[in-house]
């Protein structure tokens, strides 16, 4: 079985700085595509970025310029760096994994962590 597990979120001020970390563990060949969403309260869960295998990456207008995601194929981990964080930051942070092939050949789509939360205040 595959698991995500996210570290890192916390408490920061305004115009701080996030590290968010993902490690995935299971039986795992390969992982398509790694991301990071994020649901405030009241929120529809939002995509907040995502990085491919081959490192392609694609980001919400929102965080442009700010955050950056990063991800080691061999250790199958993504990393979320948020710089100049905003209140509007605020909100439940989830790792996702998409395309996971497993020894053995089990295909499987969109697995989720259990989410950390990021507060930011001004």
């Amino acid at each position: 079985q595959v698991q995500l597990v996210e570290s890192g979120g916390g408490l920061v001020q305004a115009g701080g700085s996030l590290r968010l970390s993902c490690a995935a563990s299971g039986s795992i060949f390969s992982i398509s595509v790694m991301g990071w969403y994020r649901q405030a309260p009241g929120k529809q869960r939002e995509l907040v970025a995502t990085i491919t295998s081959s490192s392609s990456t694609n980001y919400a207008d929102s965080v442009k310029g700010r955050f950056t995601i990063s991800r080691d194929n061999a250790k199958n981990t993504v990393s979320l760096q948020m710089n100049s964080l905003k209140p509007e930051d605020t909100a439940v942070y989830y790792c996702n994994a998409d395309g996971v092939l497993e020894y053995g050949g089990t295909y499987r789509r969109g697995i989720w962590g259990q989410g950390t939360q990021v507060t930011v205040f001004s």
